[in-house]
């Protein structure tokens, strides 16, 4: 007997490639009473086969969803006949109607009278498929087709039915009025959506609104109109029977980006976070439609656009949040530059006054410099001067945002942050300066701050070599060098370096030991060897880059003015001379000093002693250490503290001022204000004019440019030949060959 396959739709649900569903000779197909077939669950499922009655087919769910064979019919068959056995499927067919020829089409039963389905007798049915979704107390029929003439019993593909039971919401009734010709619309809309059918627009005006099924042949029609006097407008008549099976795709034609947008705006609002992915799957939970992912993106811009305001209006009101900038913090810098030629954005550069105080009265003069990638719609570079505070926490300076990192933009970049210190001191001190070296801030400083001490940030320098060795051995050598307080610990390092990898050692001496290791180094790095800002802030600096411009430098003055205050308060509670973080290490080398022989040669020479170091000399007037750890951090070494404690010195005073709780509090004595909401910056700027007229600044978006660096060669390699390349898209301008990071097209 030929193969009987029971398949259901596509995806579909087959009883196994290898079971058939046979019944003998002078059998019929009786569904009894109690035994369903239950898809979507664990445990087995049998087909009880006894008398006949009716055919229930359970589908997942609690509720009844009777499957039935034939139309609203029961179907006796007795078992004393081999040619009367019918499954009669479909429409409105009668039971004697379309017999199947008993020799090809019986089913049946083995002695036992049980159908044995796969291995495990289960029959599982993903939720998620819309196409075995079935609505409550819908009956879902099962068409004869020619692939059951041909010997298998095929389940035709369940369309997304529409729901008998509608949510009150969405029930339209005649009689029923809305404010308004879009909230008409927008009803008959949402209604379509629940009940998975699909609308088209007869005709629609300011006074009357008429639509129809999108299914040909299908009757339902509704018709609204404004009512005289008033612009309320009144549902007058509704055709509600429908012919049609619903819809047959995936998505919903009435399910716009608006939709969308309406639709997850108060969740977007509770959870500014709620990512598009997230989206797409509430609105299959609740709606039973499936979306695309730029449908439910578009729909998320469209309400945080709402929320915060577009990218192109961060631009335009540049100009204006600057001056407010100025206006709530007086003595801060915000400048905004532009291209004459098309008022395109260029650059923009702020610092508060609040942290050039801190900066030039109470920190150290350590400034280091990095950048980050900006995730917005217009791309850019988030450019970062950042000094430390007395406890060697980061304490932002100064930002710009410019189109690339360029070496013409760093040297900009440097030139400001130069014109604001000269600006806020009479004696510009002599800076260290931490960076990745890049060419144009090299230039810059060269320019700027000549007299200063430019030494490479480790962290980009360790990178480099982790990325070209791939060894962890190698790197913390690498580490352990530039830790090494004298150049014969620091040689001793290279050696070590050398003997594992010659090339890493020459990758290595090629760079010059004063730009990065603390033995050579000629200026102070109280300590810091890395200017690791990015990673530093990476909490919240890389939320913040993917927000318009106005949104994105508001999250960082927030950010500071907590920290600010923060900081500000918990300093007040301390009540040692030095900051935390000092004063352990000066009580770890008071400790240390302890095991210390020390002989005094006059007022300031020292000679300290001790069995694992040998001889160390010590001048407590220059505060320095043949050790070089005092000149390096700030704070007197171990030697250092041994010969003061010798001469009964205060440690206290040999510390450098910055590391006292008194310039802590004076590095944070200044507060950030807060900036009023931009509803208020036109009223604030014209009480500010005094009658002078103002020529308004036009700042446009950038135009968009293809990133630094040269364009990467393509070779192809034999083996690519004939290979079917992937399509990549981007996400930006919605064309394929290239990523969002390589996109040039403008916006």
């Amino acid at each position: 007997m030929a193969d009987q396959d029971l398949v259901l739709g596509n995806p579909g649900l087959a009883l196994g490639q290898s079971h058939d569903l046979v019944i003998g000779e002078g059998h019929g197909l009786g569904l009894g009473q109690r035994h369903g077939l239950v898809l979507g669950h664990p445990h087995d499922h049998d087909l009880g086969l006894g008398q006949a009655h009716s055919h229930d087919l359970m589908l997942g769910h609690s509720h009844e969803s009777p499957l039935v064979l034939g139309h609203h019919h029961h179907h006796h068959h007795d078992h004393g006949h081999d040619d009367g056995e019918e499954l009669a499927l479909g429409h409105n067919h009668d039971p004697d109607q379309d017999p199947l020829a008993a020799q090809n089409h019986d089913l049946g039963l083995s002695d036992n009278h049980e159908l044995a389905l796969a291995d495990t007798h289960d029959l599982g049915v993903d939720h998620n498929l819309d196409q075995l979704s079935v609505d409550q107390e819908q009956d879902l029929a099962l068409g004869l087709t020619q692939e059951m003439l041909q010997g298998q019993l095929v389940v035709s593909q369940v369309l997304q039915a529409r729901a008998v039971i509608v949510n009150p919401d969405h029930q339209l009734s005649v009689g029923q009025e809305f404010s308004d010709v879009k909230s008409c619309r927008r009803a008959i809309r949402d209604a379509a959506i629940a009940c998975h059918f699909e609308i088209q627009t007869v005709k629609s005006d300011k006074t009357r609104f008429t639509a129809k099924c999108a299914a040909e042949g299908c009757p339902w029609r509704i018709h609204a109109a404004k009512l005289p006097g008033v612009p309320n407008f009144t549902i007058r008549t509704i055709h509600e029977t429908h012919t049609c099976s619903g819809i047959n795709h995936l998505g919903h034609q009435q399910a716009s980006v608006e939709w969308v947008a309406s639709s997850v705006e108060e969740r977007l609002r509770e959870n500014p976070h709620y990512k598009p992915k997230e989206i797409l799957e509430e609105i299959h939970r609740m709606h039973g439609i499936t979306l695309s992912y730029k449908q439910a993106w578009r729909g998320k811009e469209r309400i945080m656009a709402a929320v915060r305001g577009s990218f192109e209006e961060g631009y335009r009101l540049l100009p204006q949040y600057c001056e407010q900038i100025k206006r709530t913090n007086p003595g801060s810098i915000a400048a905004v530059y532009r291209n004459y030629d098309d008022n395109c954005f260029q650059r923009l550069f702020i610092s508060f006054y609040a942290s050039i105080y801190g900066f030039v009265n109470a920190c150290r003069p350590l400034i280091g410099l990095d950048k980050t990638v900006l995730k917005s719609k217009y791309l850019g570079t988030l450019l970062l001067a950042t000094g430390f505070d007395g406890d060697g926490a980061l304490f932002p300076l100064a930002f710009g945002v410019v189109d690339e990192a360029s070496d013409e933009n760093w040297i900009w970049f440097l030139s400001e942050l130069h014109a604001l210190l000269e600006a806020n001191t009479e004696n510009m001190p002599r800076l260290t300066i931490l960076s990745d070296r890049q060419k144009g801030i090299v230039d810059g400083v060269d320019f700027n701050f000549p007299t200063a001490f430019h030494g490479f940030c480790m962290h980009h320098l360790s990178e480099s070599f982790r990325k070209e060795f791939s060894n962890s051995v190698l790197v913390n050598l690498l580490w352990g060098a530039a830790h090494a307080l004298t150049p014969i610990d620091f040689e001793a390092k290279i050696l070590e370096i050398e003997e594992i990898s010659p090339e890493a050692a020459f990758w290595i001496r090629r760079i010059p030991p004063r730009l990065w290791a603390s033995s050579y180094f000629e200026g102070t790095r109280f300590g810091h060897l890395t200017a690791n800002i990015v990673e530093s802030l990476n909490n919240w600096i890389l939320e913040a880059s993917a927000l318009p411009i106005i949104q994105m430098m508001e999250y960082i003055r927030r950010q500071l003015m907590t920290w600010f205050n923060e900081r500000r308060e918990a300093s007040m509670q301390w009540t040692t001379i030095l900051v935390p973080s000092a004063e352990r290490r000066v009580s770890d080398a008071i400790e240390r000093a302890r095991g210390y022989q020390v002989g005094r040669a006059n007022e300031a020479e020292f000679e300290v002693v001790s069995s694992h170091e040998g001889s160390v000399i010590v001048d407590i007037r220059n505060r320095c250490c043949y050790c070089r750890g005092w000149q390096l951090d700030g704070l007197p070494c171990a030697h250092g503290v041994a010969a003061l404690l010798s001469c009964r010195q205060n440690v206290h005073r040999y510390t450098e001022s910055f590391f006292t709780v008194a310039n802590y509090r004076k590095t944070y004595s200044q507060t950030i204000h807060p900036i009023p909401d931009k509803s208020l910056w036109k009223e604030s700027s014209e009480s500010n004019q005094n009658g002078e007229n103002q020529i308004e600044i036009v700042v446009n978006p950038p135009k968009s440019l293809r990133p630094p660096g040269r364009p990467r060669k393509k070779r192809v390699r034999p083996e690519d030949h004939g290979r079917v390349k992937r399509i990549v898209h981007c996400s930006r301008c919605n064309q394929t060959g290239h990523f969002r990071t390589t996109c040039a097209a403008p916006v």
